[in-house]
């Protein structure tokens, strides 16, 4: 005789700014398999607009959402994210008791600024992880880096490579492969220019020109989370 496997309890934060790209992939992984459930998550069932223009619509509050998750996730959104109350307090909360915690780009450090990557390594986007430490993490490089029951990314592709990483975790390797296959994940950059490494220091500096009042906002906002949080961030 053999036992049911309980439903996985999930939850994804969409906010007013963020980034549908980092989500989708590990939403569609994850939400493809049976006795999975699916929050996104936000302070009210309102319309919220996604960057660049991304109409969504939570399907949970932070009131209603299981107080017991198996993962709370989150991608990028706006710097002002990361000094709303409700939101780090929903995050902190959840966060406490989640089996699992993950962020992709800004993400990572929205769960920092929560205090839940202290004393973690973890990655974010290039442009913003000279930030990690404001958070008490301990910067690390790669694609997806994973620490204990945190796992973190930098890019937008790592939303699926978490997905597959959790699905095998859940699932086991059977599945995590079928999901690939079923996904037809198999990257091929076009120019092959997707890491500072791969692009070389021009391409690198243009790129970071191009988002430089995206990070400024991050910049502000950590110097403030570091205080916040009580973290030497030259130390750390």
């Amino acid at each position: 005789m053999t036992s049911e496997r309980r439903s996985l309890e999930i939850a994804v934060l969409v906010t007013p700014g963020y980034m549908p790209v980092d989500i989708i992939g590990f939403h569609t992984a994850m939400g493809l398999l049976p006795g999975v459930n699916m929050h996104l998550v936000w302070k009210n069932l309102d319309e919220v607009v996604g960057h660049p223009h991304f109409p969504t619509r939570a399907t949970t509050t932070f009131e209603d959402c299981p107080a017991d998750l198996d993962v709370l996730y989150a991608g990028a959104g706006p710097a002002e994210m990361l000094e709303d109350e409700e939101v780090l307090d929903f995050l902190a909360d959840r966060g406490s008791r989640a089996g699992w915690i993950a962020g992709v780009c800004a993400g990572s450090l929205l769960m920092g600024a929560a205090g839940l990557l202290r004393g973690y390594r973890a990655t974010t986007n290039f442009q913003l992880h000279e930030y990690l430490p404001s958070y008490g993490a301990i910067p690390a490089r790669g694609n997806v880096v994973e620490d204990r029951n945190r796992i973190t990314s930098g890019p937008a592709t790592g939303s699926f490579e978490i997905g597959l990483r959790l699905i095998q975790v859940f699932f086991g390797d059977d599945a995590a492969r079928k999901s690939e296959l079923m996904m037809e994940y198999a990257p091929q950059p076009l120019f092959g220019v997707g890491t500072p490494e791969l692009a070389g220091p021009q391409l690198t500096e243009e790129v970071r020109a191009m988002a430089a009042d995206m990070g400024d906002g991050f910049e502000q906002v950590s110097k403030r989370a570091a205080r916040r949080l009580g973290v030497d961030a030259d130390s750390a």
